[in-house]
Parts: C-alpha cells; sequence; structure tokens
C-alpha cells in the first residue's frame, strides 16, 4: 500500500513538470502571438459564424448543402483574398460568439453584430462594414398595423440581444416574442402566432420580398452598424481589415456585394464617411474607470421570471407524463394484443427519437396538416408525452416487481382484475417507483430548456440572452445554476421523507 502511494505522488509529480515544461510555454507562446502574423503565418484566417437559420448573412445552400452562402462570406472571402490567405470556417451558435471569441476559437467573428457600447467594452470592432435599419414585416392581409407607435398593443416577434429588441421594449405595451432563429418569426407571423415581426431590414427583406403572404410597412426605423469582432489586443488586425474594409468599399466591391443580395441602399452610403465612422468605432475604450459596473442582481428579476416558467412547464409536463404513462404502462401489461402493440411502439418512438426535433414537429410542423398551438402548449405536450415514455417503463417495472400471490390472493378473496390493480398492485408499486419518477422530474426541469426552440423564455433562455448582452457569463451562470438546484432540491428532500414514511408503514403492517 506504501509502494503503491509512493508510486502515486511520484507519478503525479512528474505529471505537473511534463506540464509544466511543455504545455504551459505552448499555451504562452499562443495567447500573445500577434494575431495578424499569426494569420499571414499560417496562410489561413478563422472564422466564427452561426449559420443555423442565418440567412441572408451565412447559410447553407439548398441546392448543394455543403456549401456556404450569404452576403458576409463573399465578404469574408474578400478580406480573405486581401490578405492573401484562405478561410477556415467555425460553427459557432450566436448567443455565445463573442465569447468564444475571446477564448481564442477563431480570429474573427462576423454575422451581424451590432455595434454597441456594452460589446465595445468585451471586444475590440473594425469599421462598420453594413449600415443596418429595423423593419416592421406584417401578413398581406393585416391593414392594422403601418408604423412602429401601431405596435403598441400587438404581439410582436424579434430576435433577442438586437437593436430591434431594445426598441420594443423601450415602447412599451408590446408583447415581445423573443426568438433564437431567424426563420421562427416569419413562420409564426404566417400562423398568424404573432402580429408582426420586427427585424434587422436585411433579414426582413430577405424573407419578406419573395413570401407574397408577408409584406414589409412603414419605412425603416433606427440605425446602427455592424462590424468585425476582434479580440481586444488584436489591434494590429484591426487596423489592417480597416484599410481592406475601405478598399472594398472605394473600389464598389462592397456595393457590388450587396446589390446582389438586394442590400444595397442610400444608408450604405454613410460607410464613405471615411472619418467619422473610423474615429467612432475604432478609437480606444472607456477605461475601467469610466465604465459603469452592472450589478448581477439587476438581472435577478429577469432570472426569476424565466424560472416561474420553467416551474410552470415542468410541473403541468410532469402530470401529465404521469398520467400518459400509467395508462401506457396498463395497455402495455394487461391490454390485449393491439393494445400492447400500441403501447411498446409509443415507448420505442419517444425513447428513440430526440425531444428537440419532437418539439420542431408539434410546433412547426402540424400546422401543415392544419393542427396549429399555441408555444406553451406545444412545450407541455412535447415534454409530457415524451416523458411518458420513460414514466410507462418505470411503472410496468414496478407493477411486474409485486409478486404474483399478491394477485392470486385478491382475485381468491373475489377481486376483479381492475379492483386488484387499483386497491392492490399500484399502491405497493408507487412505492418502488417514488426514486426514479423523482430523478425523472428533476431532469424533465433541466430539459425543459429545449422548449426556448419554440420562442418560450423559460431560465436557460434567459440566463442565455442575459449573458450575451452583459458578456457575464459566468456570475449569471452560478446564479442561473442556483435558481436551478433550488427548484429540484426541495423535490428530492421531498421524495425522501415520503420514502422514509412508506418504509415506516411498511414495518407497522
Amino acid at each position: 500500500m506504501a509502494r503503491y502511494k509512493l508510486f502515486m505522488i511520484r507519478s503525479m509529480g512528474v505529471l505537473q513538470i511534463f506540464f509544466t515544461v511543455f504545455f504551459l510555454p505552448i499555451t504562452s507562446a499562443f495567447a500573445y502571438q500577434d494575431t495578424l502574423e499569426k494569420i499571414r503565418g499560417s496562410g489561413v484566417i478563422t472564422w466564427g459564424f452561426d449559420a443555423e437559420g442565418g440567412a441572408p448573412y451565412v447559410f447553407h445552400d439548398s441546392i448543394h448543402p455543403s456549401r456556404l452562402i450569404g452576403f458576409e462570406v463573399e465578404i469574408v472571402e474578400a478580406i480573405a483574398r486581401e490578405l492573401g490567405v484562405k478561410v477556415q470556417y467555425f460553427q459557432n451558435t450566436w448567443d455565445s460568439i463573442l465569447l468564444s471569441l475571446q477564448r481564442g476559437d477563431f480570429d474573427i467573428a462576423l454575422n451581424g453584430i451590432e455595434i454597441t457600447p456594452e460589446r465595445e467594452q468585451s471586444v475590440l470592432f473594425t469599421r462598420p462594414y453594413y449600415v443596418y435599419a429595423e423593419q416592421i414585416v406584417v401578413r398581406a392581409s393585416d391593414n392594422r398595423i403601418n408604423r412602429r407607435e401601431d405596435l403598441r398593443g400587438k404581439k410582436v416577434g424579434t430576435l433577442y440581444n438586437t437593436e430591434a429588441k431594445r426598441l420594443l421594449e423601450e415602447m412599451g405595451d408590446v408583447s415581445v416574442t423573443i426568438y433564437s432563429g431567424q426563420v421562427e418569426p416569419f413562420r409564426d407571423l404566417s400562423l398568424n402566432r404573432v402580429d408582426a415581426v420586427f427585424v434587422d431590414l436585411p433579414i426582413a427583406s430577405y424573407y419578406a420580398m419573395p413570401n407574397p403572404q408577408l409584406r414589409m410597412v412603414g419605412g425603416p426605423v433606427g440605425e446602427g452598424y455592424y462590424g468585425i469582432a476582434l479580440r481586444k489586443e488584436d489591434r494590429a488586425l484591426a487596423e489592417e481589415l480597416n484599410k481592406i474594409i475601405e478598399r472594398l468599399l472605394r473600389s464598389g466591391e462592397l456595393q457590388k456585394i450587396y446589390s446582389r443580395w438586394g442590400l444595397w441602399n442610400t444608408s450604405q452610403e454613410k460607410l464613405f464617411l471615411h472619418e467619422g465612422l473610423l474615429l467612432k468605432y475604432t478609437e480606444s475604450p472607456p477605461s475601467v474607470s469610466e465604465k459603469a459596473p452592472v450589478a448581477v442582481t439587476k438581472f435577478l428579476p429577469t432570472l426569476l421570471k424565466g424560472a416561474l416558467v420553467t416551474i410552470g412547464i415542468s410541473v403541468v409536463s410532469m402530470m401529465l407524463a404521469i398520467i400518459l404513462g400509467l395508462v401506457l404502462a396498463v395497455m402495455r401489461l394487461y391490454g390485449n394484443k393491439w393494445l400492447q402493440m400500441i403501447s411498446a411502439a409509443y415507448i420505442e418512438i419517444y425513447r428513440g427519437t430526440p425531444l428537440l426535433i419532437q418539439l420542431y414537429i408539434l410546433y412547426y410542423g402540424l400546422p401543415n396538416i392544419g393542427i396549429a398551438m399555441s408555444a406553451f402548449a406545444a412545450a407541455i405536450f412535447g415534454l409530457g408525452m415524451n416523458y411518458a415514455a420513460y414514466e410507462a417503463e418505470i411503472y410496468r417495472a414496478g407493477i411486474q416487481a409485486i409478486p404474483g400471490g399478491q394477485t392470486e390472493a385478491a382475485r381468491s378473496l373475489g377481486m376483479s382484475r381492475r379492483l386488484t390493480l387499483k386497491r392492490v398492485i399500484l399502491p405497493q408499486a408507487l412505492r418502488l417507483t417514488i426514486p426514479p419518477m423523482t430523478n425523472d422530474f428533476i431532469a424533465l426541469f433541466k430539459d425543459s430548456s429545449l422548449v426556448s426552440v419554440i420562442a418560450i423564455t423559460e431560465l436557460t433562455k434567459s440566463y442565455g440572452m442575459l449573458a450575451s448582452a452583459s458578456m457575464n457569463f459566468f456570475k449569471l451562470g452560478i446564479i442561473t445554476a442556483l435558481l436551478y438546484f433550488g427548484m429540484s432540491y426541495p423535490l428530492s428532500l421531498y421524495a425522501r421523507k415520503w420514502e422514509k414514511k412508506l418504509r415506516l408503514y411498511d414495518r407497522n403492517l
């Protein structure tokens, strides 16, 4: 035993020395290596983006799915051509794209990223490469909305962490529905789930103009700029990119790219205001003393609101799962041949397919056959029907664990099969199934985060939006984790207490 301990201590010492000598110098070298020199030396510039629903920015070609297209794809290729390097693509979720950039996962982030004071405190932006504005889109048959003021009292869809969302929230008296993808709000608009969509003009133009069911109303409102995001220390790369953007603008190549995508307008002429824009968006960021610290507690009400939505969805979904799961278990054990086949097929299909796909089918797929439901109802049915399959197997195992003599004794006393199941089998099986049922309920709490894909702003979605806006992923993450723990731990304690009472009850029999 002593030799084993000595061997482990020496092994850990050797590994520590090896890590210090070998890995740390490499890490430091990469950390302090100039990114522009690295790009030129390797002949590759790494670009971070999110192609999921990214039209017309960057998305997969429907004809050649392996090929990426979009006006930002053409911009990055033009930049790479000017640098004399190739482009390496890095798919990343949009809400964490700036965090991944800071981690060093890629060299530049370019994906319709709006230049805002909050983001400028965390990353460095190049001069703007596009002037955007916000646009209202409504159904072609709807004449109620003609300007931004008409959105009051209406349900409006928009993307999270955007200028459009901020403008809607400033208006007040607007029911804002937040989406993570660009396709979903227009689909919900077509299905009468929202009254209007308010997004950046490039998105509105791409999705509304070719669709006869939709139309853009009013003129563009608000104005802002897209910029290429870089790490704070990459000033040399920022200067080089500024020069390239200037050349692409003066040569007319940017105008050609935007014109091909129907995005060139008079607002883009402001990009020629070299001095004003360059000074405004490449000046040194505010010093630490100038930055106003944002208290994390400021975000707590939004997180608590998301937690309430999570609790509501989870509790109702679990109730559905328990009832439906019990029905499926009884069908499989006591039903005829056809009922057993139906129950088995249901369980295997729901256990064998991802919950995310099931939610998409319920919310976005069923309207194609004339069945439309609200996002909240789709979330309840999606989670409940999925977990019912697992609950059914738990109940089946609990019922089968009851000795057969119990059934025989009950039948000998003249009880029917139904009465035996109700009075004898199920009460005993319930005691066996409480621990796994509790585990499923806690798991359902966490899986409820998936309903954000169907425009439900629950706790995880609230965290993602707030963290992306404030770039405070760590503190907000700790608070969110504590909220989840606070919701699930009392359930664990209650389940243990219930199990203890049942054990005492069994001993007293």
